[in-house]
């Protein structure tokens, strides 16, 4: 799979961050770039793992709302 990043500076922090635009906007940093990027990466494959088996159990009883913020 094939994601772009964005790659910024950031002054006041003093650190590279690192944002996926095309996945939620999530983010990292690190002190370099390669830090950033790696960081990044382990941020998006933590997002993309799938939902443990023990928090689709459909036996407990559940409440869906819908929130209008």
């Amino acid at each position: 799979m094939i994601i772009r990043a964005v790659i910024e500076w950031d002054e006041e922090s003093q650190a590279y961050s690192a944002t996926c635009p095309e996945l939620n906007f999530v983010s990292s940093f690190g002190d370099t770039k390669d830090d950033a990027i790696t960081n990044l990466k382990d941020a998006i494959q933590l997002m993309l793992e799938p939902i443990p088996d023990e928090f689709l159990d459909g036996s407990a009883s559940k409440e869906v709302v819908e929130l209008a913020l």
